[in-house]
């Protein structure tokens, strides 16, 4: 299932940066072509600039939609860290080297967001950690909790205070 989406994802923003390239390409050709129907110059400005916005704002929205998907996930148990790969806006590798203790699960629940690494947000697919106990400890879900909201807050001021 997440091979499938990654190639998905990958496939789709392919296609989105092709078209979005022949559009380009082509669009000097409009030009020319259609310099006889739109009579007013103020009338051309405004359709070519729909076309060329749409042609760099859909793939734009994609990359600022998927930014965030792990394509693969590396764990180095000796120093408790972990290397999320995902891909940049040409479809190149990233990583994000990050330790557990750097990960912030968000307030509410986020579309695309299953927890900040420092400050970037990542979007991990649970169901693709083979053994479920590493999404649990990556989430901080393994460690001790309490129930008693003041005692939550004097460890917080006391790790403050340091």
């Amino acid at each position: 299932m997440g091979e499938y989406l990654l190639v998905v994802i990958s496939g789709v923003k392919c296609f989105s940066y092709s078209t979005s390239l022949i559009s380009l390409a082509f669009l000097p050709y409009i030009f020319a072509q259609n310099n006889i129907i739109f009579g007013s110059l103020p009338l051309q400005i405004l359709f070519y600039g729909i076309i060329g916005s749409f042609t760099v704002i859909t793939p734009a929205l994609l990359h600022f939609l998927t930014k965030g998907y792990v394509i693969r996930l590396y764990h180095e148990a000796t120093t408790d860290t972990y290397k999320a790969i995902t891909y940049n806006v040409v479809l190149l590798e990233t990583s994000t080297v990050f330790h557990q203790n750097d990960v912030k699960i968000p307030n509410s629940t986020h579309v695309f967001t299953t927890f900040y690494a420092k400050t970037k947000s990542l979007l991990v697919n649970p169901a693709l950690f083979p053994n479920p106990e590493d999404y649990n400890h990556l989430m901080g879900y393994d460690k001790p909790f309490t129930f008693d909201v003041e005692e939550a807050s004097e460890k917080k001021q006391l790790k403050e205070e340091k």
